[in-house]
């Protein structure tokens, strides 16, 4: 089982269940429709990695960085920085033809995830940056989501049990794009502009 860190100790999470069009101006970027229901999908624990790739089987990934959230005891507990990598052309051909999104969105190695933080006991919104080669691609909070975490976790909970350990992703604001090897990549968090946590990954060509 992959894992994850928090509290200096390493997670292995069921599942991963990924919030997709969360955020308007990315949902109007690729050119799709504000949907009328929340979009939920799901990743295995075989997508998690501590590395971010440019290809994977060939395939050219996209990425979108998302404010991920760690489950235990029936609620979300910490918070971290994560990368949902997307096979976008596949991802397109497959909804052209409204078939699952999962060969686009759950192959092996499709989350990569900072470590995990406490969750602040304050209720000022959370946000996220994404720098590549310091510059800045990508910014949202919590604020500027259509579903907010607690909306998010209770619209899980009526169709599916999460075990402790289990991440949520919350969707990714506007700016994604094509993964470029040799490309440093920094992803934090941030609140009242206090860095949670920060770090970078360095794109490999596969």
């Amino acid at each position: 089982m992959n894992h994850v860190s928090f509290n200096d100790h390493l997670l292995s999470p069921s599942k991963i269940v990924c919030v997709g069009r969360n955020y308007v101006e990315h949902i109007q970027e690729l050119g799709n429709e504000i949907p009328e229901r929340m979009v939920l999908f799901i990743k295995p624990n075989s997508a998690i990695t501590a590395s971010l790739t440019a290809f994977h089987g060939g395939d050219k990934l996209h990425y979108e960085s998302e404010i991920a959230y760690l489950y235990q005891g029936g609620k979300f507990v910490a918070v971290g920085f994560g990368l949902d990598l997307t096979k976008r052309a596949v991802q397109s051909a497959l909804k052209v033809k409204s078939l699952p999104w999962e060969r686009s969105k759950a192959f092996n190695g499709s989350a990569v995830f900072s470590e995990f933080v406490l969750l602040p006991e304050n209720a000022q919104p959370l946000g996220l940056t994404l720098y590549i080669n310091d510059r800045l691609v990508q910014q949202g909070d919590t604020t500027l989501m259509l579903y907010k975490p607690d909306e998010i976790l209770a619209e899980i909970q009526t169709f599916i049990q999460l075990e402790d350990g289990d991440i949520v992703m919350t969707g990714t604001p506007k700016g994604v794009g094509k993964v470029k090897a040799g490309d440093v990549y920094t992803g934090a968090l941030v609140q009242n502009d206090e860095i949670l946590v920060r770090q970078s990954w360095l794109a490999q060509e596969s």
